[in-house]
C-alpha cells in the first residue's frame, strides 16, 4: 500500500501529539516530519515531497493562512488540511485551496473523512518524480536528508548505502538512517559512479564500504559492508556481471 506522506505543523507539543496519535491509527498515513513554526514548515516542505500538511492557524509571528498561501504558490504543493481551535478562519482557509478544516479537539471520523479527499498520483511517487534539488550532476558531495523533522546535511563519504522501502528512499550511515527526497534513479545519475553502484532496483551501495562479496543464489551476490552491523546488500543477477568488472573478481 502506498502511504500518504504527512507533515504536522503546530507550535504546541500536546496538539502535535494528539494529531500524531490519531493519524497513527490510519495505516495509510506516514508522518514524515513535524514543525513548530512557519519557518520550519516551509524549510521542510522545500526539502521533501509531502502529500499533505496538517496546519494550525496560530503561530508566533505568523499565521497558518499566510503559510498556506506560500505553500499554494509552490510548484507541486502538498495538500493542506487545517487543524485548529479557531473556527473563524474557515473561509480564508479555503481561499488557499485547503481540502478541509478540522476543529480541535479532533474528531477521528472527521479526520478520516478529510484524508479520504487526498488523491495520490502514483507517478509522483515513482522514479519520474520531480526533484527539488539544484545540485549539479556528477558533483554531489553532500545531500540533504531528514529525521525527526530536522534537515540533516550528509557528506557522501559517510554514506554506506541507499535503499527504498514503501516508495521512500532511505540513507544509511555508520550509526543512523535518514529519509531523503531523492529517488534511486536520480541518485544514480548525480552520485559519483566510481564510488556508488546500483546493485539492485532497491539498493545503491558505496563501493568503498564493502568488506566481503558472498556468492548467493543463481549468480547473485550479497555484499557485506564495514559498518558495525555488517549490513548485507543484495546484488541482482543483472548487476552482478558489472560488479565483477568493477571489483575485478
Amino acid at each position: 500500500m502506498i502511504k500518504i506522506r504527512a507533515l504536522i505543523v503546530d507550535d504546541e507539543y500536546p496538539a502535535r501529539e494528539e494529531l500524531r496519535y490519531c493519524l497513527n491509527k490510519l495505516h495509510h498515513i506516514n508522518i514524515v516530519g513535524e514543525a513548530t513554526n512557519a519557518e520550519e514548515a516551509l524549510t521542510l516542505i522545500n526539502a521533501l515531497n509531502y502529500d499533505v500538511v496538517f496546519l494550525d492557524i496560530s503561530f508566533p509571528n505568523s499565521n497558518g493562512i499566510d503559510v498556506g498561501k506560500e505553500i499554494a504558490n509552490m510548484e507541486n504543493p502538498p495538500k493542506i488540511i487545517y487543524v485548529t481551535a479557531y473556527e473563524e478562519y474557515a473561509y480564508k482557509a479555503f481561499e488557499v485551496n485547503a481540502i478541509d478544516y478540522i476543529l480541535k479537539p479532533i474528531e477521528e471520523s472527521k479526520l478520516a473523512k478529510a484524508i479520504s479527499k487526498i488523491s495520490i498520483n502514483n507517478d509522483d511517487l515513482s522514479d519520474q518524480s520531480i526533484e527539488k534539488s539544484n545540485i549539479p550532476p556528477d558533483n554531489m558531495i553532500r545531500l540533504s536528508a531528514e529525521k525527526n523533522g530536522k534537515i540533516i546535511i550528509l557528506s557522501t563519504d559517510d554514506i554506506y548505502y541507499f535503499y527504498t522501502e514503501q516508495s521512500y528512499v532511505y540513507v544509511k550511515t555508520a550509526n543512523d538512517q535518514y529519509i531523503t527526497r531523492y529517488t534511486l534513479s536520480s541518485l544514480e545519475k548525480k552520485l559519483d559512479s566510481k564510488t556508488f553502484f546500483r546493485t539492485h532496483r532497491s539498493f545503491i551501495v558505496n563501493l568503498s564500504k564493502i568488506k566481503e562479496v558472498l556468492p548467493f543464489f543463481k549468480g547473485t551476490y550479497n555484499l557485506v559492508l564495514t559498518d558495525k552491523s555488517q549490513s548485507k546488500i543484495q546484488v541482482s543477477r543483472r548487476q552482478a556481471k558489472e560488479l565483477r568488472k568493477i571489483l575485478d573478481i
